[in-house]
């Protein structure tokens, strides 16, 4: 006979809530989900019931130190590569990138760089954050305005990164679907989450209004928030990496750049090497969504196996809109 543990749906499908939260959702529009039967709008944003507790809890909760350094991304922007290419630069003293057995090649990023509202303050936990070395790296969705109070109010540095519209929709699409499946349900159709997407009703979206609030920041508040793009790594992957530790005052020193420390970073963290690394061929997740799931194909240009001309109409009409005076300029090559 089967457990009922290897019946119940993975921890990321699971809504195990509070009242209180059960209490909040009730009142908050929804709408059918990517991954989860239904998605709320909570201040703004849409996102699953598991997730609105979890940032619930963290905004009450949540005490930020000066030196705490929060990657924020909006889904499917390339978060796995930038937790993994933070924690080596962050950690390249107790952790030399050299070492046989460094923390990246035994374990998923997402492990090492975990996720405030889905992992540590996720299902009514309370986070122990003592086994934590400063800087405290840590990780969210979440936009600008419903982050805790302690975040804005502290030195804390915000590291933001955002990918064009079309491939971040593309890899959101792919990623829920995969998930859908591996939980033996039917999978949404592309037409019907695109319409998702141009609506706003994107997971952590309106994906406009989350990268341009970030995006205001880091003009406003330039050693506060960092604002990176995905296509800009890919093009100059060293300069950014260079940008990003000047940024965190921990620049690369002449001797490092000559010992090949920054080009070891970009090996190590390259979406190639890490996809096939045994922890994520085959390693799972605490929620329980398996590792291989984060790596689908991690290029620029993907949306062009998808996107009928009449999509690309619409989404660059949106986008134009929306972004309309703001200076920001997607690239989709």
């Amino acid at each position: 006979t089967m457990t009922t543990s290897q019946n119940s749906p993975p921890k990321y499908l699971q809504e195990d809530l509070s009242e209180e939260c059960k209490k909040i959702l009730s009142t908050l529009p929804k709408e059918k989900g990517w991954m989860e039967s239904t998605i709320y709008n909570y201040q703004g944003f849409w996102s699953s019931s598991r997730a609105i507790q979890g940032v619930i809890a963290c905004q009450q909760q949540f005490q930020a130190q000066d030196s705490d350094i929060i990657l924020v991304t909006s889904p499917k922007s390339g978060t796995v590569w930038l937790k993994s290419l933070l924690f080596a630069l962050v950690n390249r003293n107790n952790h030399p990138i050299f070492e046989k057995d460094h923390p990246l090649l035994l374990k998923n990023p997402h492990d090492l760089v975990l996720f405030l509202e889905l992992d540590l303050y996720a299902d009514d936990q309370v986070p122990d954050f003592s086994s934590f070395t400063s800087p405290r790296l840590l990780a969210t969705h979440v936009p600008f305005a419903s982050l805790p109070k302690s975040v804005k109010n502290s030195r804390t540095k915000l590291v933001y990164l955002c990918r064009n519209p079309r491939d971040t929709f593309i890899s959101m699409w792919n990623f829920a679907n995969n998930l859908r499946l591996d939980n033996h349900k039917d999978i949404n159709s592309i037409e019907e989450m695109f319409d998702h997407f141009c609506k706003g009703v994107s997971l952590y979206g309106p994906f406009w209004n989350q990268v341009l609030d970030y995006w205001k920041e880091s003009i406003e508040n330039p050693d506060k928030v960092f604002f990176l793009m995905y296509e800009e790594i890919k093009k100059q992957p060293k300069i950014q990496l260079k940008r990003l530790a000047e940024f965190l005052e921990c620049p690369f020193s002449i001797e490092e750049e000559n010992c090949g420390v920054v080009d070891e970073i970009l090996r190590m963290c390259s979406f190639e090497n890490l996809r096939n690394l045994e922890v994520n061929t085959h390693g799972k997740m605490s929620a329980g969504v398996a590792n291989k799931n984060f790596f689908r194909r991690g290029e620029v240009g993907d949306w062009k196996n998808y996107f009928t001309v009449e999509m690309n109409d619409k989404l660059n009409h949106i986008i134009e809109q929306k972004f309309q005076g703001s200076g920001l300029k997607f690239s989709y090559i």
